[in-house]
Formats: C-alpha cells, structure tokens, sequence
C-alpha cells in the first residue's frame, strides 16, 4: 500500500463538492412582452413564497429601464442576451414574424450550462399554485402534454429540463431540426422539441401548463390550476379577448405596483424566501418606516449571518417603547456586532412583554456570561426560567453560568492555554470530543494539571489576556471555528471573540491546530472584519495548522502570498486517535451494526429541494442494509434524532435510538469502535470513528467531508445527500465494506498511518517553538 499522501489540488468550488442542485427559472422577454413577465414575476412570488432561484432571463433588446423593472420584482435575475443570428437559417422567411423570433429564441435555454434544473415559464403564464413537485424532479425533461394534439406531443411554455438536456449534445439536435425545417412550421419552438423528442418526455398534470383555449365560454379557472397559460394572440394586457373574462380576472390580480406587491407579500402572516423578503422589505421600510416588517426582514438577515445588515435597518426605524418584538431582535442583532451596552438597552426594554420575556433575559444572560459576569448571567436566566420554566435557552444559560470552574491543579508556567469551544452538556458529541483530542496531540495529561481553558465565545478580556500570558504558549483549536455564525461577533467575525488589540498583544507562542474553514456552500463572511482577523492571527502563530486541503486553499486565497507557506495541514486530532489515546486496544470483536447519522442544522442548506429524496433513498438503503446487519441511529445531537422519527413517520422504518450526546468521551469512542460501519452526515460522524479505526460513508451535504475524503484518497467514501441514485449507490457501497471487512479496516488504519505521519511532524515542530 501506498505511504505517501500527496492530494489534489481541492476544487474549491462548494456547490461541486457537495453535489448540490442548482436550479433555475427561464423565461425569453421583450419590450412587447414585459408587462406579462412582470405579472408572471410577482405571481411567482405571491404563489410559492418560500422560492427564490436563480431566474434567467433570456433577451435581445431590453432597454435599462425594462431591465431596472425586472430587478425590482426579483432578487437573483440573472441576465443572458440571445444571440439573434443563430436562428436565421431557422426562421427563414419569418424574420419579420415576432411571435416566430420569440418562440425560437426560448430554445436558448438549452445552452445554459450553470444548472442542473431549470424551469422554463413563458412570459403569457401567470403562476397560481404550489410548484413544489416541479423543484423537486430530478429526471428527464418533463412537460405537459398539448391538450388537442394527443399525448404524444409536449406543449411548450412549461419544461423543466435537466442537466442531461442542457448540452451541446442535445443543442446539435436542436439545431440539426431547426436547418432542416422538418418540423411544424406553425409550432416552432415546441414543433423542434417534438421532433427531437418525439414523445420522450416526462408527462407533467395539465394544472401546470393550464392553456386559456380551455376555459373558452368564459369558465372559471379551476382550483387547482398551478400555470395559467393565456396561450393566443390575445394577451390580458393587450386588452384580452371575449369569452375568458374569468382567467383575465385572474391574470389582473397580478397587475400591481410596485409598492401594491410589497404591501401584499408582506401581508401580516406570510413566510417569504429570505432573499424575498429583503429584497421587497427593505424598500418598504424605506418608504414607510413600518416597524414590524423592519423586524421580520433583520430577523430574516440574523437566520442568514448578516448581522449588521439587521442592526442597520431596526435603526432606520423609531422602535415604540411598547414594542416588545423588535426591541429583541434589535438587541440580538446588537449583540452579533459586540455593540453590547446598546444590546443590553433593547432587550432590558424587551422583557416588558410577557410574551418575549423568556427570550430577552436569555440573550440578556448570554451578554452577560460572554463578558464573563456569571453572577449577572445567572440572575437573568433565572428571570428567564421564571417567566417560563420550560424555556431551554434560559435553562442553558443557567446552567453554563452556576457550573463550577475546575480547580487548576497546575502552575501557569507548566500549562498552555487552549481556546475551544466547549461544549455543554447534552451538545454536540463530535464537539464535546475535539477538546480533549487536541489536547492529547500534545501528551497524555488532558487535565488541568497542564491545561487552562479559554471558552472561545467568550470576550477575551485584559483579565484573559493577562491569564494567557503568564502561560507556556497558546493553542486554538480543533473544529469549525472559522464558521459566522454559531455565536457571532464583532470582534473577530469567527468563534473566537478576540479583538485585534488583545490578539496583537499575545507575547506567547500561538500554535493553531486543525482549526476548519466550516462555511457552507451558501453561507458568506463579514469579509472585512474576517479577512483582518484572520491576517493578524496568521502572522502572530509560530504554527498555522488546518485540518483539510480545502480549507487551506480557502484560508490561501484570503491572504497575501508572502502569508501562503505559513498555513500547512494538520489533520484533525481525532482522525488518528488511535495513536494519541493511551493503552489502546483495537476491538477483538465488533457488533454486527450499522450507525447512521444525519444533520439537520442549516437543513436549508444542506438539503435544498431535495429532503424529501434523501429520506426516500435512505429509506431504501436502511431496508436493504438492515436486510444483512442492523441499522442503529446514532444522534451527536438532539436534532440528529429526526431522522428515526421521519423514517419512522414516513416509511414505517423503527431504528434505534444511540444519544450520543448524552454520552463521555471515552463512551463516544467506544461506541464508535465497536461497530462494523458508520454511515455520517456530521464531519465528526466520520472522523471519530475513522480515528478508531472503524469504516466509514459520509452522506456528504457539506464540502468539509468532501475535503477529509479528498486528504485520505478515498473519495469512493462519500456520496452526496443530492445524488440521483443515492439509496442503491449506499448500499452497494455498505455492503462492499461488510463483506470485506478486514480489508477495509486495514485500508483505514493505512490510511491512519499517513495522517499519523504528518501529526508527528508537526509535532516535532511545535515542540522546537515551546523548546521542549
């Protein structure tokens, strides 16, 4: 076997690590069809509140002012112009014909190359319902078939086109119709695409591409339309046509200002798309100092980390006194900047209400305990649990700030201090292990004997400063703590809440160990503040280590290039636990298990459209794995539970239950040791039982995992949650390690020994910077 590790270069790219689908909206416009995309625009809002992709817009000739209207109905445009010239020898003798240009231009989609969905919508349709299912296909190009033509024959308007169809394989077929003209001459766009197909197409209910000639005698539109599609010449904003007055009544609901669609997407009682509601609430609040939907569109910017987005529009508004609400979200987002007086002033406010009391004194104890006030943090968690004792935060809160630091037993010139984030009980099992972990790549004493803790949430203060100081040396680290947002601030704009002041005043060695780059694809930095923290920290370690090759490529671009050989690899601590715990005995058995993990965290952002296909194809995989060994969940977190209950829910599958946050240490590896195989979402969910020597799939939803794989050359062990085929892809996988077991094992431990090898380098190095 092979005993050098030398990866690829990572792509760096997240939404390719993970698999994720990008999907998309299509639509061909003009001048003469604006006034329909832009009524088709605000009913796609008003009708599926919670979407917002990427919407194409293909055109020739849009002015700047058409242009400036589309962007202000919707917040991802995305601008293609047609290349005209590319249909001449299609139209022939039409040129002049501007219903035939526009038929033939929407075949333009089809050369998009960046999606692997996308959903064409025509510029004549309004959107009624739910598109939910559209979103969610993942096969073929579907479409409905055309209503007086047979089923044979798709209507256009409506296709949701896959990756496979949007290649230049297929664009030759198109074209090679299109010259050849043997196709409807009065069908354009959809008599090539019939002629193409030739009735290879996914068949779609007639509600998504309802045609207006079916309404004819002036029917209603029925209930459970989802397109309406005013197929003709006679267009609603043209003035209509005779017999269809009901459909235009339902096209004219759309037929709104600006400020008229605002006002009604944000009606009290809504739940818009993030970027929906920014892009329509911030404008409102401009224009009508509305207090409420300032606080749904900053409570918006805190789900997505834009924490000084938050605070800037609550302080655009006068907040009344009795407003409970907005004074705590005010305050929270005050919090995420380190504007902690003025935080500390909203949420006192806050606690007025009965209704979000419980709350305010929470995040009033979280202030308090971040700038290392306990007493103060445990008087407001206790009026927390006294407006509702069932209140988890305040319990939290509570019981971070009664808990008993432990004794020191050492003298400060003996220890290093560690900043960590260290985690409470019931928490996060990966993270509650990582502490200990790291401490035990520097020897075998993980106590306080030889160690003094710095909780990295909490603000480093003179008093920390000084207490770091008077030790050895400072290490920082493992785990994700270049992430913005699982406790954020202003300071540093990542987990450890260090002003640059206090960093540039450490006058003892700095060593960083297998700290990682934790963002997900979709989740942005304060890019500034981050970018400055992480500058100085860099230049002030005498050792720079990251647990992957793709945070390393991340962490690179940020820097200067004089500042690129300063950040090397360092593995995470667990992955090699084997060598690091002392008296370790591989098992001389192991249960004939399977552990399955899943994370639900940002589910939005690991999943996408696709949750309802991850569990159906896990749901496949767990009934034939669990045909051969039994399948166990195992939960790192309270939330990781949910995938037994909507399995259970939803495919009648009972798994056991392993709380592994309830679990010590030394239960955590043990439980990991003696399975056959785990089967994680988490990061630690692979690396923990890796490092006890145990096989390991990663359900990948976050590029992380990805990344690990990639440094131990074994990507085979991942699939990601989004892949088409991901239940049979599992189990053929897991059934090729339980059948050869002994072999896989020993492919991890040599996998072990590369990451061993590097660990005692950098070992060797640090110890040189301590001089011992």
């Amino acid at each position: 076997m092979t005993t050098t590790l030398s990866p690829a270069t990572p792509d760096t790219s997240a939404g390719d690590l993970t698999g994720k689908r990008r999907v998309a909206f299509a639509a061909f416009v003009d001048e003469n069809y604006l006034p329909g995309f832009l009524a088709l625009l605000r009913s796609l809002a008003l009708s599926n509140p919670g979407v917002c992709e990427d919407f194409v817009v293909l055109h020739d000739d849009l002015k700047p002012s058409s242009i400036a209207r589309i962007r202000a109905l919707h917040p991802r445009i995305v601008l293609r112009r047609v290349d005209a010239a590319r249909y001449d020898s299609y139209v022939k003798g039409d040129q002049d014909n501007y219903l035939v240009r526009k038929a033939y231009f929407i075949l333009d989609v089809f050369r998009l190359r960046d999606y692997d969905t996308v959903i064409t919508l025509d510029t004549d349709m309004v959107v009624l319902g739910d598109l939910g299912e559209l979103l969610r296909l993942r096969e073929g190009l579907a479409a409905v078939p055309q209503f007086f033509y047979g089923q044979h024959k798709l209507n256009s308007g409506l296709l949701v086109i896959q990756r496979e169809y949007l290649s230049d394989a297929f664009c030759a077929r198109i074209d090679q119709v299109g010259r050849a003209g043997t196709y409807e001459l009065d069908k354009h766009d959809q008599g090539i695409l019939n002629a193409v197909l030739d009735g290879d197409f996914v068949r779609l209910d007639a509600r998504y591409n309802f045609v207006k000639r079916r309404l004819s005698g002036d029917l209603p539109v029925p209930e459970d339309t989802a397109i309406l599609h005013f197929t003709g010449r006679h267009k609603p904003w043209q003035g209509g046509e005779a017999g269809y007055a009901q459909a235009e009544e339902r096209w004219r609901e759309f037929e709104l200002t600006d400020a008229e669609f605002q006002a009604a997407c944000l009606a009290p009682g809504g739940s818009l798309h993030h970027d929906l509601l920014v892009h329509y609430g911030t404008p409102y609040v401009a224009r009508t100092g509305n207090v409420e939907v300032a606080r749904r569109v900053a409570a918006a910017h805190l789900a997505a980390g834009e924490y000084q987005d938050a605070v800037e529009i609550l302080g655009s508004v006068r907040i009344p006194l009795d407003e409970a609400w907005p004074h705590e979200v005010y305050g929270h987002a005050l919090m995420s900047v380190s504007r902690h007086e003025e935080a500390r002033t909203q949420l006192l406010l806050a606690t007025a209400a009965p209704n979000r009391a419980a709350t305010a004194y929470a995040r009033l104890a979280q202030l308090a305990w971040v700038q290392g006030d306990n007493a103060e943090a445990l008087k407001y968690a206790t009026a927390g649990l006294t407006v509702d004792p069932t209140h988890r935060s305040s319990r939290l809160w509570a019981q971070r700030a009664a808990a008993v630091p432990a004794q020191e037993r050492g003298a400060a010139e003996d220890q290093l201090a560690h900043v960590a984030f260290y985690m409470d009980r019931q928490g996060n099992a990966g993270d509650k292990l990582l502490p200990e972990t790291v401490r035990l790549a520097f020897g075998a004493d993980t106590t306080s004997r030889r160690w003094h803790p710095v909780h990295a949430h909490r603000l480093f203060d003179e008093a920390a400063l000084e207490r770091v100081n008077a030790r050895r040396g400072l290490v920082i680290g493992g785990g994700g703590l270049f992430i913005p947002d699982t406790m954020p601030n202003g300071n540093s704009a990542w987990q450890w809440n260090v002003p640059d002041e206090r960093l540039r005043a450490i006058d003892v060695p700095i060593m960083v160990l297998a700290v990682g780059f934790n963002a997900f694809d979709g989740q942005s930095y304060r890019a500034r503040r981050f970018n400055e923290s992480l500058r100085l920290l860099v230049e002030k370690s005498a050792f720079f280590g990251l647990r992957n090759h793709g945070s390393i490529a991340k962490v690179r671009s940020l820097l200067p290039p004089e500042l690129h050989d300063k950040v090397v690899f360092q593995p995470c601590p667990t992955t090699v636990t084997r060598r690091l715990v002392a008296g370790w005995t591989d098992p001389s058995h192991r249960e004939d298990t399977v552990l399955l993990n899943a994370a639900y965290d940002r589910a939005g952002l690991r999943f996408g459209h696709d949750y309802g296909h991850f569990l159906n194809e896990t749901a496949k995989a767990v009934r034939a794995i669990g045909a051969h060994t039994e399948v166990r969940c195992v939960a790192h977190s309270l939330d990781d539970e949910r995938i037994a209950f909507d399995l259970r829910r939803e495919h009648g599958i009972s798994l056991p239950v392993i709380p592994m946050y309830d679990f010590s240490n030394d239960e955590i590896r043990a439980t990991y040791a003696k399975t056959r195989l785990v089967i994680g979402m988490r990061g630690h969910a692979g690396m923990i039982p890796f490092g006890v020597g145990t096989p390991i799939l990663s359900l990948i939803s976050h590029p992380k995992m990805a990344y690990f794989l990639r440094d131990i050359e074994r990507p085979e062990w991942g699939v990601s949650v989004h892949e088409k085929n991901l239940g049979a892809v599992l189990t053929e996988r897991a059934l090729d390690i339980l059948d050869h077991h002994s072999r896989t094992v020993a492919d991890v431990h040599d996998r072990q020994e590369l990451l061993w090898k590097v660990t005692q380098e950098n070992a060797a190095r640090i110890r040189t910077v301590l001089g011992r």
